[in-house]
């Protein structure tokens, strides 16, 4: 029980570290009378987005519970409830700390002109959605394992309950999915519907106020300008908070529910099973994730309470996130040792190397997350040669810019695909199946970092833009450019995280769904050549696709209104470009919510759906082929659009920055990669991030409903008629 308190204490621990820098943020002084009303506006904007996305959202939690409730348990929709609360929490407390620490980034680079200062009140509004995410996840994890697990006996049950419609499934695996499914469906919505109206938002502003007005980034006399803030805080803030909170409850859940399949698979063999071998097996995810959540704390206080600031952000900030998965390994192996180390025979679970075995796959995960990580600053920033490259590519034309940066993208995937093999072979050849629940749990075990890193981007565009539009020093501007720039490769990094541990994931989840409908002591095989999962897998493959250009499609959609209306608006007011007339912001805001609300539901639907109705109708077989062929495909097209993206957008700033002389803003080079980074939007903020929640919640979803249709489909009813 002394290492469940491990659990809510580092939850605990977290949130009050979140609660603090909050209350920091907001000490901080606002600025001009005029910075306050531009931010005001915004979080006006983000905060009506985001209640109405909610009612959306949770009426759809709310049928989906029902539903669970009837099909499989009372206690699995409970939990799905549960960690909808937990993950829509995290989404809403980073967008509202992200409304608040903009304006001050602006005002500590207007007052201090000092970069190091100013990367601290970035970096600790950030914080607050890093921490909240891992903060949340772990006291949810904790409320389902104490309320079901010890209270309602469900850990000490091994044997499968049968439910009124005979649908037969282990109480705590259906219950941890069920909390799994709920993180997943706000992390959808919100990272749709976040996605869909910022890029609409960004590329109204950009496509008209940039390439046809000539006028500057956030410029106050483009009208799409609000919202194009609005959108960095609803998509890359609270879209971002609740996707790495799914990611991170996905890879703990995939280790706990494969543990029990082990263990009743080891019995049902004739293994000798120590007594508390389980519980062990289950435990270990949870405090694994927990030292990293107290390691991230340690890392992000580093960085906060650090007394000189170096004027290289990437440097401070890569430091935080190296001590956190540093501390991270070490408090791993004092772990793994507590847990295993008076355990006599782990080689029933294919543990090669001991105790130590789950210690060695869980810092696999780590260091394979890290690399990935590297590989994508390697492609994104324009510190090293492909952005470059690219950025002079836009000197010949927007259509060989568009070219480069397709190519660059698509060459990128090599790389971190074979270290996600490389991480996959290892750990399962030093723990088993489990070992590889383990590496996806140790490349998200320091979540509450990278979010940190990742959201301090977002906050850091916003405040470029209330500089902009308060008419701030152009020291200022260039300070939080420079900010920016370091921002969006973060970004990438991050969704190189995301889709990696998704990957190993939605394989753990896999070996879960095979075990879940297949007699227990058989060989789990998914025969590829089995005419019903070749066409799964063929079908699987193709849904990331239609996926994709659903969501581009969508931004399309919304950006060709904004585009209309911001150009009406120039036409119609023509005080506006010459700073008499003020924009019409409202109506631009309107039209990305009333856009980005439309156009998702369909999208976030179709994850949920098509494996239901799959399963209904040809049966467990066929979509375990189709969950093979979509995270396949789903892991290319996540890293090609997140790396295109992100060095389409930091070409652009490159040349913004003077880099290549006399090709700076305003030239045709420019508006080349303007053209770029307006291409790249959607696929690095829409479709890349979104693919990865993807591919986790067809897993989960899955894994829930097989128990109904591996006894009820119309394949097998249609099969015992002939």
């Amino acid at each position: 029980m002394s290492v469940v308190i491990l659990v809510i204490l580092a939850s605990i621990l977290a949130l009050a570290f979140a609660a603090f820098n909050f209350a920091k943020v907001k000490k901080l002084d606002e600025g001009t009378d005029k910075m306050k009303e531009i931010a005001g506006a915004i979080r006006i904007g983000a905060n009506a987005f985001m209640n109405y996305e909610y009612k959306v959202l949770y009426s759809v939690v709310a049928i989906v519970a029902v539903i669970m409730a009837l099909l499989t348990s009372w206690q699995s929709a409970v939990a799905l409830i549960i960690g909808s609360v937990m993950s829509g929490a995290a989404g809403l407390v980073g967008m509202r700390i992200a409304t608040y620490a903009n304006v001050r980034v602006s005002n500590e680079a207007r007052k201090t002109k000092d970069i190091g200062k100013t990367v601290k009140v970035a970096f600790r509004g950030g914080s607050v959605m890093g921490l909240c995410v891992a903060g949340f996840a772990l006291l949810g994890l904790f409320i389902v394992y104490m309320v079901f697990g010890v209270g309602m006996r469900q850990l000490d049950n091994l044997n499968t309950l049968t439910n009124w419609i005979g649908v037969s499934y282990i109480p705590f695996t259906m219950t941890l999915s069920g909390y799994a499914l709920g993180c997943s469906m706000v992390a959808m919505f919100n990272r749709v519907g976040g996605g869909i109206y910022t890029k609409a938002a960004d590329m109204g502003a950009d496509l008209v106020g940039k390439t046809e007005a000539h006028i500057p980034e956030d410029d106050p006399r483009n009208p799409a300008t609000i919202a194009d803030n609005v959108g960095d805080n609803v998509g890359d803030v609270a879209g971002l908070g609740s996707d790495l909170l799914e990611s991170f409850v996905g890879a703990i859940a995939s280790g706990i529910i494969l543990a029990y399949h082990l263990v009743i698979s080891a019995v049902a063999n004739g293994a000798n099973v120590p007594a508390d071998m389980l519980s062990k097996l289950i435990m270990f995810p949870m405090i694994f994730a927990a030292g990293g959540l107290i390691a991230c704390c340690i890392g992000i206080a580093s960085l906060l309470f650090k007394s000189k600031m170096s004027n290289d952000p990437h440097k401070d900030l890569n430091f935080a996130t190296y001590v956190s998965s540093g501390l991270t390994i070490v408090a791993g192996f004092f772990m793994a040792k507590a847990m295993f180390g008076g355990v006599a025979d782990l080689s029933i679970f294919n543990f090669s190397a001991g105790w130590l075995s789950p210690w060695i796959a869980s810092a696999i995960g780590v260091v394979a997350g890290v690399v990935i990580g590297m590989i994508a600053e390697y492609y994104t920033s324009e510190e090293y040669k492909p952005t470059r490259n690219l950025a002079n590519t836009s000197l010949e034309g927007p259509a060989l810019t568009i070219t480069q940066g397709l190519a660059l993208g698509m060459k990128s995937t090599m790389a971190p695909c074979i270290i996600l093999g490389a991480a996959i072979i290892s750990s399962y050849f030093i723990s088993g199946v489990y070992g590889v629940a383990m590496s996806a749990m140790g490349m998200l075990s320091f979540v509450a970092a990278t979010v940190s890193v990742d959201t301090y981007g977002p906050i850091s565009d916003n405040a470029g833009g209330i500089a902009e539009m308060s008419d701030l020093d152009p020291d200022v501007r260039r300070i939080t450019d420079t900010l920016d720039s370091v921002g969006n490769t973060t970004a990438a990094i991050g969704k190189g995280f995301a889709i990696g541990s998704g990957a190993l994931a939605a394989l753990s989840l896999m070996i879960s769904y095979l075990y879940s409908y297949n007699e227990i002591g058989t060989n789990l095989i998914l025969n590829i050549i089995d005419p019903m999962i070749l066409a799964g897998a063929i079908v699987g493959g193709a849904l990331p696709f239609l996926f994709s250009g659903m969501l581009i499609e969508a931004v399309a959609k919304a950006a060709r209104k904004m585009v209309d209306e911001v150009r009406r608006q120039f036409r119609e007011i023509p005080g506006i470009l010459t700073g008499e007339s003020k924009p019409d912001y409202k109506t631009c805001i309107e039209i990305s919510s009333k856009g980005a609300i439309g156009e998702m539901k369909v999208p976030s639907l179709l994850a949920i759906a098509v494996p239901v109705v799959c399963g209904f109708i040809f049966g467990p077989e066929f979509v375990g082929g189709l969950i093979i062929g979509c995270t396949i495909t789903a892991i290319m097209i996540a890293i090609f659009t997140g790396n295109s993206g992100g060095a389409w957008d930091n070409g652009k700033k490159y040349i913004e920055s003077g880099a290549i002389k006399g090709h700076g803003k305003g030239t045709p080079a420019h508006d080349a990669a303007v053209v770029g980074d307006t291409v790249g939007d959607p696929l690095k903020d829409t479709v890349g991030p979104c693919l990865d929640i993807f591919i986790k919640i067809m897993s989960t979803v899955s894994l829930v409903a097989v128990s109904v249709f591996s006894q009820y489909n119309l394949f097998d009813l249609i099969s015992g008629l002939f």
